[in-house]
């Protein structure tokens, strides 16, 4: 019975952290950028766009084509961090835990 109660705790424990991790992410802003700065994207640590900076160089009317492709790659840098960052914060959350390889948290 001792057992049950420990694991209610640890899991009870578990998801206080959980949640705090998820506060924090949700609060993390990331930026990504492309063309060497000329274009950053800022998501929060939930991937949603808080800001779009672009370097007015760039805003001329034969060039759209290439501000859409910096855009993107700026968008995918930051998503790209935004992942690395998460897994990073998950990985100290289950430091020491016996979760199978593979196994993504949170879980939903």
């Amino acid at each position: 019975m001792k057992d049950i109660m420990g694991l209610m705790k640890q899991a009870k424990e578990m998801q206080g952290k959980m949640e705090a991790m998820q506060a924090e992410l949700a609060n993390a802003e990331v930026e990504g950028s492309s063309g060497a700065g000329l274009v950053k994207v800022t998501l929060s640590g939930k991937s949603e766009m808080r800001a779009i900076s672009i370097d007015p160089s760039l805003l001329k009317a034969d060039e759209g084509e290439i501000l859409e492709d910096l855009i993107m790659a700026a968008t995918n840098d930051a998503r790209a961090k935004v992942e690395k960052f998460a897994a990073e914060k998950t990985q100290e959350l289950t430091a020491g835990l016996p979760i199978p390889p593979g196994m993504k948290l949170p879980f939903g």
